[in-house]
């Protein structure tokens, strides 16, 4: 399966970069604001990556399911 990423799937770059910075937001917000367990924020971090991932820059789900076990294991095993 190939997939051509897009780096700007908004029309204008800054509009794709506050996009991009999303589940960032998503993460610190909830840590710093909510104070969710850590572990638990980022799972919703997660959530919110994948999806931007599928819906504003149209990444196949398997990738971004793909993408998301390879991320695991790198922080499991580095």
């Amino acid at each position: 399966m190939s997939w051509t990423q897009v780096y700007v799937p908004a029309g204008g770059l800054l509009l794709s970069a506050l996009i991009a910075a999303v589940p960032v937001v998503a993460l610190l917000g909830l840590l710093a604001f909510t104070r969710v367990p850590a572990h638990l924020a980022a799972l919703a971090g997660l959530a919110v990556s994948l999806i931007v991932a599928m819906t504003v820059y149209k990444m196949p789900a398997t990738l971004a399911g793909l993408a998301a076990i390879v991320g695991a294991a790198y922080g499991l095993f580095p």
